[in-house]
Protein backbone atom coordinates (compact mmCIF):
# COMPACT_ATOMS: atom_id res chain seq x y z
CA UNK A 1 0.00 0.00 0.00
CA UNK A 2 1.33 3.48 -0.94
CA UNK A 3 1.91 5.71 2.08
CA UNK A 4 -0.06 8.51 0.32
CA UNK A 5 -3.26 6.62 -0.36
CA UNK A 6 -5.89 5.02 1.79
CA UNK A 7 -6.31 1.31 1.20
CA UNK A 8 -9.59 -0.58 1.23
CA UNK A 9 -9.08 -1.84 4.82
CA UNK A 10 -8.51 1.73 6.04
CA UNK A 11 -11.51 3.09 4.14
CA UNK A 12 -13.67 0.29 5.49
CA UNK A 13 -12.40 0.96 8.98
CA UNK A 14 -13.13 4.71 8.65
CA UNK A 15 -16.68 3.98 7.48
CA UNK A 16 -17.23 1.73 10.48
CA UNK A 17 -15.70 4.33 12.77
CA UNK A 18 -17.99 7.00 11.32
CA UNK A 19 -21.10 4.93 11.86
CA UNK A 20 -20.02 4.20 15.43
CA UNK A 21 -19.21 7.82 16.20
CA UNK A 22 -22.41 9.35 14.87
CA UNK A 23 -24.46 6.81 16.81
CA UNK A 24 -22.92 8.06 20.08
CA UNK A 25 -24.94 10.74 21.86
CA UNK A 26 -22.75 11.27 24.91
CA UNK A 27 -20.15 13.96 24.19
CA UNK A 28 -17.48 12.62 26.53
CA UNK A 29 -17.79 9.15 25.00
CA UNK A 30 -17.45 10.63 21.50
CA UNK A 31 -14.30 12.56 22.42
CA UNK A 32 -12.70 9.53 24.07
CA UNK A 33 -13.55 7.29 21.11
CA UNK A 34 -12.07 9.79 18.64
CA UNK A 35 -8.74 9.64 20.50
CA UNK A 36 -8.71 5.86 20.56
CA UNK A 37 -9.51 5.55 16.84
CA UNK A 38 -6.99 8.24 15.87
CA UNK A 39 -4.21 6.35 17.61
CA UNK A 40 -5.31 3.06 16.14
CA UNK A 41 -5.52 4.36 12.54
CA UNK A 42 -2.09 6.05 12.57
CA UNK A 43 -0.11 3.83 14.89
CA UNK A 44 0.61 6.81 17.15
CA UNK A 45 1.77 6.27 20.71
CA UNK A 46 0.22 9.46 22.08
CA UNK A 47 -3.02 11.16 21.11
CA UNK A 48 -4.63 14.35 22.41
CA UNK A 49 -7.66 16.49 21.66
CA UNK A 50 -7.67 20.15 22.53
CA UNK A 51 -11.02 21.97 22.78
CA UNK A 52 -10.92 25.71 22.14
CA UNK A 53 -12.28 28.45 24.37
CA UNK A 54 -15.26 30.45 23.19
CA UNK A 55 -13.03 33.21 21.78
CA UNK A 56 -10.86 30.58 19.99
CA UNK A 57 -7.74 32.06 21.55
CA UNK A 58 -6.50 29.05 23.53
CA UNK A 59 -7.39 25.59 24.74
CA UNK A 60 -10.15 25.27 27.31
CA UNK A 61 -9.84 21.49 27.72
CA UNK A 62 -7.07 19.04 26.88
CA UNK A 63 -7.87 15.32 26.68
CA UNK A 64 -5.12 12.76 26.18
CA UNK A 65 -4.31 9.04 26.05
CA UNK A 66 -0.98 7.21 26.15
CA UNK A 67 0.44 8.96 29.24
CA UNK A 68 -0.02 7.39 32.66
CA UNK A 69 -1.03 9.39 35.73
CA UNK A 70 2.42 9.33 37.32
CA UNK A 71 3.96 10.90 34.22
CA UNK A 72 1.01 13.29 33.91
CA UNK A 73 1.59 14.63 37.44
CA UNK A 74 5.32 15.00 36.75
CA UNK A 75 4.64 17.11 33.65
CA UNK A 76 2.61 19.71 35.54
CA UNK A 77 -0.22 21.88 34.15
CA UNK A 78 -1.92 20.79 30.93
CA UNK A 79 -1.12 22.71 27.71
CA UNK A 80 -3.08 25.89 26.98
CA UNK A 81 -2.28 26.07 23.26
CA UNK A 82 1.11 27.71 22.92
CA UNK A 83 4.08 26.63 20.83
CA UNK A 84 3.35 23.93 18.23
CA UNK A 85 -0.15 23.33 19.62
CA UNK A 86 -0.93 27.01 19.15
CA UNK A 87 0.06 26.84 15.49
CA UNK A 88 -3.13 24.96 14.61
CA UNK A 89 -5.17 27.47 16.61
CA UNK A 90 -3.76 30.38 14.62
CA UNK A 91 -3.82 28.51 11.30
CA UNK A 92 -6.42 25.68 11.34
CA UNK A 93 -4.82 23.50 8.64
CA UNK A 94 -3.17 20.06 8.88
CA UNK A 95 0.38 20.15 10.25
CA UNK A 96 2.79 17.21 9.87
CA UNK A 97 6.35 17.25 11.23
CA UNK A 98 9.11 14.66 11.17
CA UNK A 99 10.98 16.38 14.01
CA UNK A 100 9.12 18.63 16.42
CA UNK A 101 12.22 20.49 17.57
CA UNK A 102 12.92 21.71 14.02
CA UNK A 103 9.79 23.88 13.91
CA UNK A 104 10.48 27.56 14.73
CA UNK A 105 7.55 27.68 17.22
CA UNK A 106 8.74 24.67 19.17
CA UNK A 107 9.33 25.61 22.81
CA UNK A 108 10.65 22.22 23.91
CA UNK A 109 9.12 20.07 26.63
CA UNK A 110 8.77 20.57 30.38
CA UNK A 111 10.75 18.45 32.81
CA UNK A 112 9.35 14.93 33.10
CA UNK A 113 7.66 15.07 29.68
CA UNK A 114 8.14 11.98 27.45
CA UNK A 115 10.35 12.36 24.41
CA UNK A 116 8.27 13.17 21.28
CA UNK A 117 9.65 13.64 17.77
CA UNK A 118 7.10 13.05 14.99
CA UNK A 119 3.87 15.12 15.02
CA UNK A 120 0.57 15.22 13.16
CA UNK A 121 -2.20 17.69 13.89
CA UNK A 122 -5.50 18.43 12.18
CA UNK A 123 -8.30 20.84 13.08
CA UNK A 124 -11.88 19.79 13.92
CA UNK A 125 -14.33 22.18 12.32
CA UNK A 126 -18.03 22.11 13.15
CA UNK A 127 -20.20 23.91 10.59
CA UNK A 128 -17.15 25.84 9.44
CA UNK A 129 -16.23 27.00 12.94
CA UNK A 130 -13.16 25.75 14.82
CA UNK A 131 -14.02 23.44 17.71
CA UNK A 132 -10.59 22.05 18.55
CA UNK A 133 -7.61 20.11 17.25
CA UNK A 134 -6.43 16.51 17.10
CA UNK A 135 -2.75 16.00 18.01
CA UNK A 136 -0.75 12.78 17.43
CA UNK A 137 2.90 12.08 18.23
CA UNK A 138 5.38 9.21 17.98
CA UNK A 139 4.07 6.90 15.27
CA UNK A 140 5.38 3.37 15.01
CA UNK A 141 6.31 4.15 11.40
CA UNK A 142 8.92 6.67 12.50
CA UNK A 143 7.18 9.52 10.74
CA UNK A 144 3.52 10.12 9.90
CA UNK A 145 2.64 9.44 6.26
CA UNK A 146 0.22 11.00 3.81
CA UNK A 147 -2.21 8.14 4.43
CA UNK A 148 -2.10 8.90 8.17
CA UNK A 149 -2.92 12.54 7.46
CA UNK A 150 -5.77 11.56 5.11
CA UNK A 151 -7.17 9.12 7.69
CA UNK A 152 -6.99 11.77 10.41
CA UNK A 153 -8.75 14.33 8.19
CA UNK A 154 -11.59 11.88 7.50
CA UNK A 155 -11.75 11.04 11.20
CA UNK A 156 -11.91 14.77 12.01
CA UNK A 157 -14.89 15.09 9.63
CA UNK A 158 -16.67 12.20 11.34
CA UNK A 159 -15.74 13.65 14.72
CA UNK A 160 -17.19 17.05 13.83
CA UNK A 161 -20.53 15.42 12.88
CA UNK A 162 -20.57 13.23 15.98
CA UNK A 163 -19.59 16.08 18.33
CA UNK A 164 -22.25 18.34 16.79
CA UNK A 165 -24.88 15.62 17.22
CA UNK A 166 -23.84 14.99 20.82
CA UNK A 167 -23.93 18.68 21.67
CA UNK A 168 -27.36 19.06 20.08
CA UNK A 169 -28.56 16.03 22.02
CA UNK A 170 -27.17 17.49 25.25
CA UNK A 171 -29.02 20.75 24.60
CA UNK A 172 -32.23 18.85 23.83
CA UNK A 173 -31.75 16.73 26.95
CA UNK A 174 -31.08 19.85 28.97
CA UNK A 175 -34.27 21.43 27.68
CA UNK A 176 -36.16 18.23 28.35
CA UNK A 177 -34.82 18.18 31.91
CA UNK A 178 -35.86 21.80 32.31
CA UNK A 179 -39.29 20.94 30.93
CA UNK A 180 -39.58 17.96 33.26
CA UNK A 181 -38.59 20.14 36.21
CA UNK A 182 -41.15 22.72 35.13
CA UNK A 183 -43.80 20.01 34.85
CA UNK A 184 -42.89 18.64 38.29
CA UNK A 185 -43.02 22.17 39.64
CA UNK A 186 -46.45 22.65 38.10
CA UNK A 187 -47.57 19.31 39.52
CA UNK A 188 -46.30 20.40 42.92
CA UNK A 189 -48.23 23.65 42.63
CA UNK A 190 -51.35 21.79 41.53
CA UNK A 191 -50.90 19.27 44.35
CA UNK A 192 -50.91 21.92 47.05
CA UNK A 193 -53.81 23.69 45.36
CA UNK A 194 -55.82 20.45 45.34
CA UNK A 195 -54.79 19.52 48.86
CA UNK A 196 -55.68 22.88 50.34
CA UNK A 197 -58.68 23.46 48.07
CA UNK A 198 -61.25 25.53 49.89
CA UNK A 199 -59.49 25.01 53.24
CA UNK A 200 -59.10 28.34 55.02
CA UNK A 201 -58.11 27.24 58.51
CA UNK A 202 -54.44 28.20 58.91
CA UNK A 203 -53.51 25.25 61.14
CA UNK A 204 -55.01 22.79 58.66
CA UNK A 205 -53.35 24.54 55.71
CA UNK A 206 -49.81 24.38 57.18
CA UNK A 207 -50.36 20.76 58.21
CA UNK A 208 -51.23 19.84 54.61
CA UNK A 209 -48.25 21.81 53.29
CA UNK A 210 -45.59 20.04 55.38
CA UNK A 211 -47.02 16.60 54.60
CA UNK A 212 -47.15 17.25 50.85
CA UNK A 213 -43.71 18.87 50.82
CA UNK A 214 -42.11 15.93 52.62
CA UNK A 215 -43.52 13.46 50.09
CA UNK A 216 -42.53 15.72 47.17
CA UNK A 217 -38.80 15.95 47.96
CA UNK A 218 -38.54 12.65 49.91
CA UNK A 219 -37.23 14.31 53.07
CA UNK A 220 -36.82 12.77 56.48
CA UNK A 221 -38.60 15.77 58.02
CA UNK A 222 -40.19 19.03 56.93
CA UNK A 223 -41.11 22.06 59.01
CA UNK A 224 -42.79 25.33 58.20
CA UNK A 225 -41.74 28.45 60.08
CA UNK A 226 -43.93 31.56 59.90
CA UNK A 227 -43.11 35.14 60.77
CA UNK A 228 -44.33 36.59 64.03
CA UNK A 229 -42.93 40.01 64.79
CA UNK A 230 -39.17 40.01 64.28
CA UNK A 231 -38.86 36.24 64.82
CA UNK A 232 -40.20 32.97 63.42
CA UNK A 233 -42.20 30.22 65.07
CA UNK A 234 -42.69 26.60 63.99
CA UNK A 235 -46.26 26.34 62.68
CA UNK A 236 -46.18 22.66 61.68
CA UNK A 237 -43.85 19.67 61.21
CA UNK A 238 -44.01 16.35 59.37
CA UNK A 239 -41.76 13.31 59.66
CA UNK A 240 -39.31 12.48 62.42
CA UNK A 241 -38.80 16.03 63.66
CA UNK A 242 -40.97 16.74 66.68
CA UNK A 243 -42.76 20.06 66.71
CA UNK A 244 -41.02 22.39 69.19
CA UNK A 245 -43.10 24.09 71.89
CA UNK A 246 -45.22 27.06 70.87
CA UNK A 247 -43.04 29.32 72.99
CA UNK A 248 -39.90 28.56 70.92
CA UNK A 249 -38.85 31.57 68.87
CA UNK A 250 -36.37 31.36 66.01
CA UNK A 251 -34.42 34.63 65.72
CA UNK A 252 -33.86 36.08 62.27
CA UNK A 253 -30.85 38.14 63.28
CA UNK A 254 -27.56 36.40 62.49
CA UNK A 255 -29.20 33.11 61.46
CA UNK A 256 -29.50 31.37 58.13
CA UNK A 257 -33.28 31.73 58.39
CA UNK A 258 -32.89 35.49 58.48
CA UNK A 259 -30.64 35.34 55.42
CA UNK A 260 -33.28 33.39 53.49
CA UNK A 261 -36.01 35.81 54.61
CA UNK A 262 -34.04 38.91 53.62
CA UNK A 263 -32.64 37.61 50.32
CA UNK A 264 -35.71 35.72 49.15
CA UNK A 265 -33.37 32.97 47.87
CA UNK A 266 -33.31 29.33 48.89
CA UNK A 267 -30.27 27.83 50.59
CA UNK A 268 -29.05 24.25 50.64
CA UNK A 269 -26.92 23.27 53.65
CA UNK A 270 -24.78 20.17 53.28
CA UNK A 271 -23.41 20.00 56.83
CA UNK A 272 -25.53 21.32 59.68
CA UNK A 273 -22.90 20.44 62.27
CA UNK A 274 -20.74 23.30 60.99
CA UNK A 275 -23.58 25.84 60.88
CA UNK A 276 -23.37 27.71 64.16
CA UNK A 277 -25.95 30.19 62.85
CA UNK A 278 -28.63 27.61 62.11
CA UNK A 279 -30.74 28.45 65.15
CA UNK A 280 -32.07 26.45 68.11
CA UNK A 281 -31.06 22.79 68.30
CA UNK A 282 -34.75 21.78 68.40
CA UNK A 283 -34.97 22.74 64.72
CA UNK A 284 -32.45 20.24 63.42
CA UNK A 285 -32.77 17.25 65.70
CA UNK A 286 -30.27 14.68 64.40
CA UNK A 287 -30.39 15.95 60.80
CA UNK A 288 -27.22 16.36 58.75
CA UNK A 289 -28.43 18.41 55.76
CA UNK A 290 -31.15 20.96 55.16
CA UNK A 291 -32.89 22.83 52.38
CA UNK A 292 -34.45 26.20 53.26
CA UNK A 293 -36.90 27.83 50.85
CA UNK A 294 -38.61 31.22 51.39
CA UNK A 295 -42.40 31.50 51.36
CA UNK A 296 -42.84 34.47 49.05
CA UNK A 297 -46.21 36.11 48.39
CA UNK A 298 -46.44 39.32 46.38
CA UNK A 299 -42.83 40.22 47.09
CA UNK A 300 -43.08 39.66 50.84
CA UNK A 301 -41.57 36.72 52.70
CA UNK A 302 -44.02 35.13 55.12
CA UNK A 303 -41.72 32.46 56.46
CA UNK A 304 -39.46 29.55 55.55
CA UNK A 305 -40.18 26.00 54.40
CA UNK A 306 -37.42 23.70 55.73
CA UNK A 307 -36.65 20.15 54.59
CA UNK A 308 -34.18 17.99 56.56
CA UNK A 309 -32.13 15.06 55.17
CA UNK A 310 -32.89 13.78 51.69
CA UNK A 311 -33.82 10.09 51.66
CA UNK A 312 -32.87 9.79 47.97
CA UNK A 313 -29.10 10.24 48.44
CA UNK A 314 -26.75 8.44 50.80
CA UNK A 315 -25.07 11.72 51.82
CA UNK A 316 -28.52 13.12 52.76
CA UNK A 317 -27.98 16.26 50.68
CA UNK A 318 -30.72 17.78 48.53
CA UNK A 319 -29.93 18.06 44.82
CA UNK A 320 -30.87 20.89 42.45
CA UNK A 321 -34.05 19.09 41.37
CA UNK A 322 -35.27 18.96 44.97
CA UNK A 323 -34.49 22.65 45.39
CA UNK A 324 -36.38 23.51 42.19
CA UNK A 325 -39.39 21.43 43.20
CA UNK A 326 -39.56 22.78 46.74
CA UNK A 327 -39.21 26.36 45.48
CA UNK A 328 -42.12 25.86 43.06
CA UNK A 329 -44.13 24.19 45.79
CA UNK A 330 -43.36 27.00 48.25
CA UNK A 331 -44.82 29.59 45.87
CA UNK A 332 -48.21 27.83 45.92
CA UNK A 333 -47.92 27.16 49.65
CA UNK A 334 -47.26 30.85 50.36
CA UNK A 335 -50.39 31.76 48.44
CA UNK A 336 -52.46 29.27 50.47
CA UNK A 337 -51.02 30.61 53.74
CA UNK A 338 -51.70 34.21 52.75
CA UNK A 339 -55.29 33.29 51.87
CA UNK A 340 -55.81 31.49 55.18
CA UNK A 341 -54.34 34.41 57.11
CA UNK A 342 -56.55 36.84 55.22
CA UNK A 343 -59.65 34.78 55.98
CA UNK A 344 -58.56 34.51 59.62
CA UNK A 345 -58.14 38.29 59.81
CA UNK A 346 -61.53 38.85 58.14
CA UNK A 347 -63.17 36.47 60.59
CA UNK A 348 -61.63 38.29 63.51
CA UNK A 349 -62.66 41.66 62.10
CA UNK A 350 -66.24 40.50 61.50
CA UNK A 351 -66.32 38.92 64.93
CA UNK A 352 -65.16 42.12 66.59
CA UNK A 353 -67.71 44.11 64.62
CA UNK A 354 -70.43 41.66 65.63
CA UNK A 355 -69.39 41.85 69.28
CA UNK A 356 -69.45 45.64 69.13
CA UNK A 357 -72.93 45.62 67.62
CA UNK A 358 -74.07 43.26 70.33
CA UNK A 359 -72.64 45.56 73.00
CA UNK A 360 -74.61 48.43 71.48
CA UNK A 361 -77.74 46.33 71.59
CA UNK A 362 -77.33 45.55 75.30
CA UNK A 363 -76.49 49.20 75.97
CA UNK A 364 -79.78 50.22 74.34
CA UNK A 365 -81.68 47.63 76.38
CA UNK A 366 -80.15 48.89 79.63
CA UNK A 367 -80.69 52.52 78.69
CA UNK A 368 -84.24 52.21 77.37
CA UNK A 369 -85.55 49.94 80.11
CA UNK A 370 -83.44 49.54 83.23
CA UNK A 371 -81.93 53.01 83.34
CA UNK A 372 -85.26 54.72 82.68
CA UNK A 373 -86.97 52.59 85.33
CA UNK A 374 -84.29 53.54 87.87
CA UNK A 375 -84.60 57.19 86.85
CA UNK A 376 -88.38 57.08 87.39
CA UNK A 377 -87.85 55.41 90.76
CA UNK A 378 -85.42 58.14 91.82
CA UNK A 379 -87.95 60.82 90.78
CA UNK A 380 -90.75 59.20 92.85
CA UNK A 381 -88.60 58.86 95.98
CA UNK A 382 -87.13 62.32 95.68
CA UNK A 383 -90.57 63.89 95.35
CA UNK A 384 -91.89 61.99 98.38
CA UNK A 385 -88.96 63.01 100.58
CA UNK A 386 -89.39 66.67 99.73
CA UNK A 387 -93.08 66.58 100.69
CA UNK A 388 -92.35 65.54 104.30
CA UNK A 389 -95.73 63.78 104.14
CA UNK A 390 -95.46 60.40 105.92
CA UNK A 391 -98.39 58.97 104.02
CA UNK A 392 -96.92 60.00 100.65
CA UNK A 393 -93.51 58.66 101.65
CA UNK A 394 -95.04 55.33 102.61
CA UNK A 395 -96.85 55.12 99.27
CA UNK A 396 -93.66 56.00 97.41
CA UNK A 397 -91.72 53.30 99.25
CA UNK A 398 -94.37 50.73 98.35
CA UNK A 399 -94.25 51.81 94.73
CA UNK A 400 -90.42 51.69 94.83
CA UNK A 401 -90.44 48.12 96.11
CA UNK A 402 -92.72 47.07 93.28
CA UNK A 403 -90.60 48.92 90.73
CA UNK A 404 -87.39 47.37 92.04
CA UNK A 405 -88.97 43.94 91.70
CA UNK A 406 -89.82 44.65 88.05
CA UNK A 407 -86.30 45.98 87.41
CA UNK A 408 -84.72 42.92 89.01
CA UNK A 409 -86.84 40.74 86.76
CA UNK A 410 -85.73 42.73 83.74
CA UNK A 411 -82.07 42.45 84.71
CA UNK A 412 -82.44 38.72 85.26
CA UNK A 413 -83.86 38.45 81.76
CA UNK A 414 -80.91 40.37 80.33
CA UNK A 415 -78.44 38.22 82.25
CA UNK A 416 -80.16 35.09 81.00
CA UNK A 417 -79.93 36.36 77.42
CA UNK A 418 -76.25 37.15 77.91
CA UNK A 419 -75.40 33.63 79.07
CA UNK A 420 -78.10 31.34 80.47
CA UNK A 421 -76.89 29.20 83.37
CA UNK A 422 -78.94 26.27 82.06
CA UNK A 423 -76.81 26.14 78.90
CA UNK A 424 -73.61 25.52 80.86
CA UNK A 425 -75.09 23.35 83.60
CA UNK A 426 -77.75 21.27 81.82
CA UNK A 427 -77.26 21.53 78.09
CA UNK A 428 -78.85 22.98 74.99
CA UNK A 429 -82.38 21.48 75.38
CA UNK A 430 -83.14 22.96 78.85
CA UNK A 431 -81.64 26.31 77.80
CA UNK A 432 -83.78 26.53 74.65
CA UNK A 433 -86.90 25.36 76.52
CA UNK A 434 -86.37 28.15 79.08
CA UNK A 435 -85.79 30.61 76.24
CA UNK A 436 -89.05 29.54 74.54
CA UNK A 437 -90.96 29.93 77.81
CA UNK A 438 -89.67 33.50 78.29
CA UNK A 439 -90.58 34.38 74.70
CA UNK A 440 -94.09 33.03 75.22
CA UNK A 441 -94.51 34.94 78.49
CA UNK A 442 -93.19 38.29 77.29
CA UNK A 443 -94.52 38.39 73.72
CA UNK A 444 -97.51 36.08 73.55
CA UNK A 445 -95.87 34.32 70.58
CA UNK A 446 -96.67 30.61 70.28
CA UNK A 447 -93.35 28.74 70.23
CA UNK A 448 -93.35 25.05 69.32
CA UNK A 449 -90.16 23.02 69.99
CA UNK A 450 -89.12 19.76 68.33
CA UNK A 451 -85.68 18.74 69.64
CA UNK A 452 -84.07 15.35 69.01
CA UNK A 453 -80.52 14.75 70.29
CA UNK A 454 -78.57 11.48 69.95
CA UNK A 455 -77.22 11.66 73.50
CA UNK A 456 -80.77 11.54 74.87
CA UNK A 457 -81.32 8.26 73.02
CA UNK A 458 -78.03 6.81 74.21
CA UNK A 459 -76.68 6.90 70.63
CA UNK A 460 -73.94 9.42 71.30
CA UNK A 461 -72.20 11.52 73.98
CA UNK A 462 -74.51 12.94 76.63
CA UNK A 463 -73.72 16.50 75.55
CA UNK A 464 -72.81 18.24 72.33
CA UNK A 465 -69.42 20.00 72.21
CA UNK A 466 -69.57 23.32 74.12
CA UNK A 467 -68.94 25.34 70.94
CA UNK A 468 -71.82 23.60 69.14
CA UNK A 469 -74.18 24.01 72.09
CA UNK A 470 -73.36 27.69 72.41
CA UNK A 471 -73.78 28.33 68.68
CA UNK A 472 -77.05 26.35 68.53
CA UNK A 473 -78.51 28.36 71.41
CA UNK A 474 -77.39 31.71 69.97
CA UNK A 475 -78.84 30.96 66.53
CA UNK A 476 -82.23 29.99 67.97
CA UNK A 477 -82.16 32.97 70.34
CA UNK A 478 -81.40 35.45 67.56
CA UNK A 479 -83.99 33.94 65.23
CA UNK A 480 -86.70 34.16 67.92
CA UNK A 481 -85.74 37.73 68.84
CA UNK A 482 -85.94 38.75 65.18
CA UNK A 483 -89.35 37.08 64.92
CA UNK A 484 -90.67 38.94 67.95
CA UNK A 485 -89.30 42.34 66.83
CA UNK A 486 -89.85 42.27 63.06
CA UNK A 487 -92.05 39.43 61.81
CA UNK A 488 -95.46 40.17 63.36
CA UNK A 489 -95.90 36.41 63.63
CA UNK A 490 -98.33 34.39 65.74
CA UNK A 491 -96.41 31.11 65.72
CA UNK A 492 -92.82 29.94 65.31
CA UNK A 493 -91.61 26.35 64.96
CA UNK A 494 -88.13 25.38 66.16
CA UNK A 495 -86.66 22.01 65.10
CA UNK A 496 -83.24 20.70 66.16
CA UNK A 497 -81.91 17.35 64.92
CA UNK A 498 -78.58 15.67 65.66
CA UNK A 499 -77.13 12.80 63.60
CA UNK A 500 -73.67 11.19 63.61
CA UNK A 501 -71.94 14.09 61.87
CA UNK A 502 -74.04 17.23 62.19
CA UNK A 503 -76.69 19.25 63.97
CA UNK A 504 -79.44 20.82 61.84
CA UNK A 505 -81.49 23.77 63.08
CA UNK A 506 -84.68 25.11 61.49
CA UNK A 507 -86.66 28.11 62.78
CA UNK A 508 -89.82 28.95 60.79
CA UNK A 509 -92.33 31.70 61.57
CA UNK A 510 -95.69 32.56 59.96
CA UNK A 511 -94.99 36.28 59.95
CA UNK A 512 -94.97 38.94 57.25
CA UNK A 513 -91.69 37.88 55.68
CA UNK A 514 -89.44 40.24 53.69
CA UNK A 515 -87.82 40.62 50.29
CA UNK A 516 -84.45 38.83 49.97
CA UNK A 517 -82.85 41.82 48.25
CA UNK A 518 -80.02 42.63 50.67
CA UNK A 519 -81.97 45.30 52.52
CA UNK A 520 -82.42 43.06 55.56
CA UNK A 521 -78.80 42.26 56.32
CA UNK A 522 -78.33 43.92 59.67
CA UNK A 523 -76.37 42.51 62.59
CA UNK A 524 -79.00 39.90 63.40
CA UNK A 525 -78.66 37.97 60.16
CA UNK A 526 -74.98 38.69 59.60
CA UNK A 527 -74.13 37.74 63.17
CA UNK A 528 -76.01 34.44 62.85
CA UNK A 529 -74.15 33.53 59.69
CA UNK A 530 -70.84 34.51 61.27
CA UNK A 531 -71.51 32.34 64.33
CA UNK A 532 -72.22 29.29 62.16
CA UNK A 533 -69.16 29.77 59.94
CA UNK A 534 -66.78 30.21 62.87
CA UNK A 535 -67.21 26.53 63.80
CA UNK A 536 -67.32 25.29 60.21
CA UNK A 537 -71.10 25.40 59.79
CA UNK A 538 -73.45 26.95 57.25
CA UNK A 539 -76.55 29.11 57.56
CA UNK A 540 -79.25 30.06 55.04
CA UNK A 541 -82.31 32.30 55.22
CA UNK A 542 -85.46 32.08 53.08
CA UNK A 543 -88.29 34.59 53.28
CA UNK A 544 -91.39 35.28 51.20
CA UNK A 545 -93.66 38.27 51.69
CA UNK A 546 -96.84 37.15 53.45
CA UNK A 547 -95.57 33.60 53.99
CA UNK A 548 -93.00 34.01 56.75
CA UNK A 549 -89.28 33.36 57.18
CA UNK A 550 -87.21 30.21 57.59
CA UNK A 551 -83.72 30.20 59.12
CA UNK A 552 -81.77 26.95 58.51
CA UNK A 553 -78.33 26.02 59.83
CA UNK A 554 -76.09 22.96 59.71
CA UNK A 555 -73.34 22.68 62.32
CA UNK A 556 -70.66 19.98 62.63
CA UNK A 557 -71.22 17.65 65.58
CA UNK A 558 -67.52 16.79 65.87
CA UNK A 559 -66.16 16.62 69.39
CA UNK A 560 -62.80 18.14 68.43
CA UNK A 561 -64.36 21.60 68.13
CA UNK A 562 -63.11 23.47 71.18
CA UNK A 563 -63.09 27.11 70.13
CA UNK A 564 -65.72 29.63 69.28
CA UNK A 565 -64.75 33.04 67.95
CA UNK A 566 -65.52 36.39 69.57
CA UNK A 567 -68.84 36.70 67.73
CA UNK A 568 -70.27 33.93 69.87
CA UNK A 569 -69.28 35.62 73.11
CA UNK A 570 -71.41 38.43 74.39
CA UNK A 571 -70.00 41.64 75.88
Amino acid sequence: MDGGKLGEPQLSRLLGVGRGLVSQLDLESVLRQVLEVARELTGARYAALGILTEDKGELERFLYIGIDEVTRRAIGPLPRGRGILGELIRDPRPLRLGELSDHPRSYGFPSGHPRMRSFLGVPILIRGEAFGNLYLTETKHGEFRDADEQSLLVLAEWASIAIDNARLYERVEGRRDELERAVRGLEATTAIARAVGAETDLDRVVELIVKRARALVEARSVAILLSRGDDLYVAATAGELERPPESLRVPTEETVFGEVLRSGDSESLADLSSRVRFGPDELRGSASAALLVPLLFRGRTQGVLMALDSLKDSDLRFDSDAEYLLTSFAAAAANAIATARSVEADRLRHSLEASEQERKRWARELHDETLQELGALKFILTGALRSHDPQRIGGALQQAVEQIGLTIGGLQGLITELRPAALDELGVRPAIEALAERIRATSGLEVKLDIELRGERGAGPARLPPAVESTTYRLVQEALNNTVKHAGAERVDVAIREDETSVTITVHDDGAGFRMDGAHTGFGLLGMRERAELIGGELSIESVLGEGTTVSATLPARHDIDWVGPASQTG
